[in-house]
């Protein structure tokens, strides 16, 4: 079993799907921002002059003043959260989702299986990185057919001679995989 060590935090991983994510949240927590500050603005320059006189007396603490702007604020940042929450994972899980199906068909012995996402897709890579490793594992165990077939047709000509060898190069292809 091998043994894992902790490694430090590496921040440059996949950095264009850390850019890509970060500026997505960053833009909505930018443009919530905006959106609050014009709501806040938009409270504060109203005129106050002529009804400050009847509202001193039912108005007993800043907060209820700023309860409004307070409530339009968190409304905004309320509905942006769940609008970021509702269409952001979509970019991810559509593409997350065609990958399970598509290792669903490898793990039932289709080496065959070529995963393809649409061109705009993040996990590209991921993708690609699986169909390389598909396409080698399909050659190793096509490899392995042929020499399965080259053994039978020696074994029943009884030509030991050259199935001997043939089996211990079968039998070395078979100990490169780890069970």
């Amino acid at each position: 079993m091998p043994q894992y060590r902790r490694k430090k935090l590496n921040l440059g991983v996949k950095k264009q799907f850390q850019v890509w994510l970060l500026v997505r949240v960053l833009g909505v927590v930018l443009i919530t921002s905006l959106i609050s500050a014009a709501v806040l603005y938009f409270y504060a320059r109203q005129e106050i002059a002529d009804s400050f006189f009847q509202a001193h007396i039912k108005i007993r603490r800043v907060s209820d003043l700023l309860l409004p702007v307070i409530m339009a604020g968190s409304l905004v940042s309320l509905f942006s959260g769940m609008a970021l929450a509702l269409f952001l994972p979509q970019k991810i899980a559509g593409p997350v989702f065609r990958i399970e199906m598509e290792l669903k068909r490898i793990l039932k012995g289709d080496l065959t299986t070529v995963i393809s996402l649409r061109h705009e897709d993040i996990l590209q890579d991921l993708a690609g990185q699986i169909n390389i490793n598909t396409d080698d594992q399909r050659q190793k165990v096509q490899d392995l057919k042929n020499r399965q077939i080259a053994i039978a047709k020696l074994a029943a000509d009884n030509d030991m001679a050259r199935l001997l060898p043939l089996l211990q190069e079968q039998k070395e292809k078979l100990d490169t995989f780890q069970v």
